[in-house]
């Protein structure tokens, strides 16, 4: 990783934890998971202790790969995503003087990151602010960019991804981080794909990274006329919480000539 890289993976904002709080508040998922890992380790050392060997350690196994997936989701909300971020946004190679779109920038971890390495540009977010982060809403951002130092550059917007206000071609890099997925079907993502690259300017790229439907990203971008389409795994500092609910990464560029 580059020094410029490794900069960007600390963070001096407040960014929450990732996940989707709307119908159970944050306090009370972190509170029962806590009582349910230590509950599950309780009773194997119950059973350990009492003989039941083959049932306490498969109670163990369990409480530790609760305790793992945890961790897991902690880390990445703190540090992977910053991590992940860091290097998909320094291989885009940016002068430095770009507008720079987020869709679904929740708290800003990869609005303010992009706003850092456009000093002579600037970074627009927008959200509709619903509980996908602990504390999300559009005053938490602006105090994010104010503690990053990237706040005279950054805007935010209350819009739908799927019905963007900008005009075509006002942007030379459009991301997204674990928000497409919440949309409700695949015609509001399809449209949320047509409107990123609609408001791309030619020569202008699309990086995105979720958790489901990256394959029908990948598609759709082709079917927009989108060159160079890359879908890859972001590896393990973008797994949440497990192994197998990995996190992908969806890469494309508009031609300088969109048919």
């Amino acid at each position: 990783m580059t020094k410029l890289a490794t900069e960007l993976t600390r963070p001096r904002g407040s960014y929450g934890v990732d996940g989707d709080y709307r119908l159970i508040p944050a306090p009370v998922v972190f509170g029962c998971y806590l009582l349910l890992c230590l509950t599950t380790a309780v009773f194997a050392g119950h059973l350990l202790a009492t003989d039941r060997t083959p049932s306490g350690l498969g109670t163990a196994a369990v409480a530790v790969s609760m305790i793992a997936v945890g961790v897991s989701v902690r880390r990445f909300s703190r540090r992977g995503k910053f991590e992940v971020w860091a290097r998909l946004l320094t291989a885009v190679g940016l002068r430095g003087d770009e507008r720079v779109l987020d869709l679904g920038c929740g708290r800003g971890a990869v609005l303010l990151t992009a706003a850092k390495l456009v000093p002579r540009g600037s970074a627009v977010g927008v959200d509709i602010w619903r509980a996908d982060q602990t504390g999300n809403s559009s005053e938490a951002t602006l105090a994010n960019a104010d503690a990053e130092g990237v706040a005279d550059r950054v805007e935010l917007h209350t819009a739908d991804m799927t019905d963007l206000a900008y005009p075509d071609d006002s942007f030379d890099l459009v991301v997204s981080n674990l928000a497409i997925h919440n949309l409700p079907d695949n015609h509001a993502r399809r449209s949320a794909i047509d409107e990123a690259v609609r408001v791309l300017r030619p020569g202008g790229h699309v990086v995105i990274a979720d958790l489901a439907f990256t394959r029908q990203y990948a598609t759709w971008l082709r079917h927009c006329g989108m060159v160079d389409v890359e879908r890859r795994s972001l590896g393990w500092r973008a797994w949440w919480g497990v192994p197998f609910i990995r996190t992908h990464g969806v890469t494309a560029t508009k031609p300088m000539s969109l048919q």
